[in-house]
Parts: C-alpha cells; sequence; structure tokens
C-alpha cells in the first residue's frame, strides 16, 4: 500500500522531469557547447548534422545554414545566435555541391524544418567551395531560401578548381570534381552547363537577395571569373546583390573585421 502511494505520488515528478529533458534536448545526438550556446550532433542520411540552439528562439525559428567550413570567422554566427537564429551545418566534404550533396541536403532540409520546426525559408552561407553547396542547393530549392551571403565564393568550378581562367587551380580537387560528378572526362565538365553562373534565373525569379564580400586580389577563387560574373548576370535577370570589395585583400582572410554588414543582411532577410 505505502509502495503504490509513493509511486503515485512520484509520478508527477517523474513526469515534470521527463518533459524538462525534453524541453532541455530539442534535437538527438551529442550534446556540446560552441562558444557558450549548445550544439547537437547527429546523423540524418548516413552524414553529421550538427545544430548550435540560441538560448531563445526568434519567432518562426530563423536559421543559417553552411555550404562548409564552419566555425571558421565564428563572429556573425554569434551575433545571429544572440538574435535567435539556429545555426546548421552538414557535413559533406569533399563533393563540392554535387548532385549527390544536393540529395543530402534535402534531407537534411525535410528533418530540419517537418520534425524540428525550423523555418522553411534558410540563409545560406557560401564560404570558398562553400558556394558550390550554397548556390547548387538554392538553384534546385529557390522557395526555400531565405537569402544567401557567399564569401569569396566558388561560382565556377571551372575556375576553382579547375584553375581554366586567372587562378592557381587545384589538380587533386580537379580531379574530385570528375569524379563526384561524374563525368566521363575534362571536356564534359567544361561543357556543364550547371554551374551556379548558369543558374541564375531560380533564384532571380523567386527575388532571394545576394550579398557576396570578396577580395579583388584572389588569384585563388578569382572574383571577376565567380563573384562578377555571378553579379553581372543576377542583374541582368533582375535580382538583387549587394557587394562588399576588399581591396587589395586575396582569398584570405575572409569576412570583414566588423561583422555587422552580414548579420544585417541575414536579420533583415531571414529574420521574419
Amino acid at each position: 500500500m505505502f509502495a503504490l502511494l509513493a509511486l503515485l505520488c512520484a509520478a508527477p515528478f517523474l513526469c515534470s522531469n521527463s518533459l524538462a529533458a525534453e524541453v532541455a534536448a530539442p534535437f538527438p545526438g551529442k550534446k556540446s557547447v560552441w562558444n557558450g550556446y549548445d550544439r547537437y550532433d547527429f546523423p540524418v542520411d548516413g552524414k553529421n548534422l550538427l545544430v548550435v540552439v540560441p538560448k531563445q528562439a526568434a519567432p518562426g525559428k530563423p536559421w543559417v545554414w553552411h555550404g562548409e567550413f564552419f566555425g571558421h570567422k565564428p563572429a556573425p554566427d554569434i551575433a545571429l545566435l544572440g538574435r535567435g537564429f539556429h545555426i546548421v551545418y552538414l557535413s559533406v566534404p569533399n563533393l563540392l555541391g554535387c548532385p549527390d550533396a544536393v540529395a543530402h541536403w534535402d534531407k537534411a532540409y525535410a528533418e530540419l524544418t517537418a520534425k524540428h520546426g525550423l523555418a522553411k525559408k534558410a540563409a545560406l552561407v557560401g564560404l570558398s567551395r562553400g558556394g558550390l553547396y550554397c548556390y547548387n542547393w538554392a538553384a534546385a530549392n529557390p522557395d526555400k531560401v531565405a537569402c544567401l551571403y557567399g564569401d569569396a565564393p566558388v561560382c565556377d568550378f571551372k575556375s576553382w578548381p579547375g584553375g581554366k581562367g586567372k587562378g592557381k587551380g587545384s589538380k587533386g580537387d580537379w580531379a574530385l570534381t570528375l569524379k563526384v560528378y561524374k563525368f566521363a572526362d575534362e571536356a564534359a565538365a567544361l561543357a556543364y552547363k550547371g554551374n551556379p553562373v548558369d543558374a541564375l534565373a531560380p533564384l532571380a525569379n523567386a527575388k532571394v537577395p545576394l550579398l557576396h564580400v570578396f577580395g579583388d586580389a584572389d588569384d585563388v577563387v578569382p572574383w571577376e571569373e565567380n563573384t562578377g560574373l555571378i553579379a553581372d548576370r543576377y542583374k541582368a535577370l533582375g535580382g538583387s546583390i549587394t557587394l562588399i570589395r576588399k581591396p587589395g585583400i586575396g582569398h584570405h582572410p575572409h569576412g570583414l573585421a566588423d561583422s555587422m554588414p552580414i548579420v544585417e543582411f541575414i536579420a533583415q532577410h531571414a529574420g521574419k
């Protein structure tokens, strides 16, 4: 009798603890701390999905999705976390934004929006080769993109890693490009018309705003072959793009000394 009473009395406490645990762990997987914020790592479609959670989510649960190099120059992410944004990165390195990478992103997007309630439109951040991931997924899913910020982004793999223009190129990454895109040979890669510079119409039609930060002395990802082409073609399509030029700066350092223009751009377009 006493045991039954004790169990009944404990039941509300047990339910309360269970509820508290659910609130404290909005995502599954391994929990850690990133710059003072809870981080969760868990598998989706066989790949590691990383989510950093704000202390208090902003209305609508806005979020930032990195194409590559999560954690590099983190000031904008930290500021946006403070404004209630979630920060996301799906680890699919060495796929260079190929169709397989886009398919993995599709699964991650479905997981984050349908199961965890993140906003239907994400702010994409494409740093360097991350530009291939962001632009290629955006072109296939323009209705799911709030805005796109490119930081010295690769927008044409012929430029980098191909090195078919002014840039240095990367022999190993060019061979990887041919492999992951499943091109029969280099000629097929050079004839390909699915690079970001070729696939801007869906984004322009969806009125996705763009921001590019670039160094005008970049000899790795030359801005004329990447950001410059994007800007000219996007404007011709009626799209909106903001350019922030860093005179005399090469591919590094990325970002801005004062990251507020980046933060405000993302907050304005994705924080609704």
